[in-house]
């Protein structure tokens, strides 16, 4: 058996060199207290320094939670509540959007959207009161309230609705910066009975997983994290972090991991559960910072370690996640944000300086393409500095998101496509295109030697015979062009070749596809000489 103690230092020495380390590694430096644990703080406070310097950011946002309803059961969490402890199953659009006009007020750029996972699922209330403003799902209603709220205050929506599927966050990324969904841990055994997540069906690991990955495939800016301490060892702690490094480096689309702490909380079933300790809790954030590297953000939150929340800097995170001036942290309302002077001030005591971002990192807000939609492009180019972080004091502006109706008008000119010789075209045309008057392969066709119509046929029937037997792909230069050439009997025998192995191969329905034809533009530089649509900007209708 390898003695514990040596594999922590061997995990402390290859940390330091900067090797690659393996769960088994990663597990050590978990365990690791006291003067281990320094050296382990030491190593990755270097890290952060090498990725981020001193720079250290946080979010000012409102927290919207939408539904408090949810069809799980997590065994720690005061956030989901059945209906007959709210006032009503959603807030409504109005209420949404008075919460973040507040923030707006308050200089908040983002609305963190937190909601209960499908509860439609599982609540008849809930199905009820979204068919009566109109939605089938919830997740139709984030998408429309996520629109009120950027055409009313011009706050980024940041959406963290629980499991989604690849269509839902399509849909979503339109309305939408970024999204999140917190891993919280990639061991299945604590959805066993008698575990944590023991009926809960959204938190069955593969399936967060799946959802964090499959918005790595449509290139959503996406968050991410651990939750320490819910009844994991430090192995499945361990292996859950390599879990999302791996959909990071695969996808490049995971902006930030958060390493969370657990907090018990009355009238939970974990209410008597052990909470981590501090070495602990910072060993964690340390390990999480090794493995992800120094450019990746990792955060941890402030409001769950107060007072002593300064220390977390010495573990390496670069983020302190949202925070908001005027909302409570609903999942943990016990637990108040720290004032922001306050926090600008503890960062400083430590050497760093406090600085606001959005809900996106800088490098997804500096080059949003493929990561935000088209039309939320706009949205965040009004509140981003150059250095993509938030622009101190920039107060969100309603910004429109639907699209204007279509206003049609009347032609004003006749649909004409005749051009005169070398109209628009450039001045080397001659020598690009050759003479508008004698085009080499028409003019090579023309000319081509004629042959005997009894060679064709015996040619056609020849390529006909190849084709019949499925060895068109084999055919010979000379046996295509003679049935290019195929006319009287011959071309019906090829048409009733051809008819024969359409209907062999998809049979007898003929399809077809209802479409319109969106022309961004019909001006062309190269131009063409067959086509009626391609105009030269000197041309009428172009």
């Amino acid at each position: 058996m390898t003695d514990p103690t040596h594999q922590l230092r061997r995990a402390l020495a290859r940390a330091s060199a900067g090797k690659a380390l393996t769960v088994d590694e990663a597990e050590a430096l978990l365990g690791a207290r006291g003067d281990a644990l320094d050296q382990l703080l030491s190593v990755a406070a270097r890290l952060r320094d090498l990725g981020h310097g001193t720079t250290v950011t946080y979010s000012r946002k409102v927290f919207i939670p939408l539904t408090m309803l949810c069809r799980d059961h997590c065994h720690y969490c005061t956030f989901a509540k059945p209906p007959a402890k709210l006032d009503r199953p959603y807030l409504t659009p109005d209420e949404v959007v008075a919460i973040a006009r507040a923030g707006r007020a308050a200089g908040c750029k983002e609305a963190l959207f937190t909601l209960g996972d499908k509860p439609e699922e599982r609540y008849p209330v809930a199905r009820e009161w979204l068919a009566s403003y109109g939605y089938a799902s919830t997740l139709d209603y984030v998408r429309a309230v996520s629109i009120r709220v950027i055409e009313d205050t011009g706050l980024l929506p940041h959406l963290n609705p629980g499991v989604m599927s690849w269509e839902d966050m399509a849909r979503l990324k339109h309305v939408s910066a970024s999204m999140g969904i917190m891993l919280e841990t990639s061991s299945s055994r604590l959805s066993d009975r008698g575990g944590p997540h023991f009926g809960s069906p959204d938190k069955v690991p593969a399936v967060r997983l799946r959802t964090i990955e499959d918005a790595g495939r449509l290139s959503i800016p996406f968050t991410t994290g651990i939750l320490v301490g819910i009844g994991e060892t430090l192995r499945e702690r361990a292996a859950s972090l390599f879990a999302i490094r791996d959909l990071a480096r695969t996808y490049h689309h995971v902006q930030e991991v958060i390493v969370q702490n657990f907090k018990a909380k009355q009238g939970t079933a974990m209410h008597r559960a052990p909470e981590p300790s501090t070495e602990e809790f910072l060993a964690a954030i340390a390990v999480t910072r090794v493995l992800m590297g120094p450019q990746a953000h990792v955060q941890a939150p402030p409001n769950l370690s107060d007072p002593d929340y300064p220390r977390l800097l010495d573990a390496g995170i670069d983020d302190w996640g949202g925070v908001s001036p005027v909302t409570i942290d609903h999942v943990n309302p016990e637990a108040p944000w720290p004032k922001l002077r306050d926090l600008a001030a503890r960062c400083a005591e430590r050497g760093f300086t406090l600085r606001e971002r959005l809900t996106i990192y800088p490098r997804f807000a500096l080059k949003p393409d493929p990561w935000i939609a088209g039309k939320m492009q706009e949205p965040v180019r009004r509140l981003a500095g150059p250095d993509g972080l938030a622009i101190e004091g920039r107060r969100p502006e309603p910004t429109p998101w639907q699209d204007p109706e279509v206003r049609w008008k009347p032609r004003q000119i006749s649909l004409a496509f005749a051009k005169h010789a070398s109209a628009g075209l450039r001045p080397d045309a001659d020598d690009v295109y050759g003479d508008f008057d004698r085009i080499s392969v028409t003019d090579a066709w023309a000319k081509r030697p004629r042959r005997a119509p009894e060679r064709i046929d015996a040619d056609v029937r020849g390529a006909l015979t190849r084709a019949e037997a499925g060895h068109g792909a084999a055919l010979t230069d000379r046996e295509a062009l003679a049935l290019f050439e195929a006319d009287g009997d011959a071309l019906e025998a090829l048409s009733r070749v051809a008819d024969d192995l359409r209907q062999r191969e998809v049979g007898d329905e003929v399809t077809y596809v209802v479409n319109r034809n969106n022309t961004l533009t019909n001006v062309c530089y190269t131009g063409s000489r067959f086509g009626a649509f391609v105009q030269r900007e000197v041309n009428a209708e172009s």
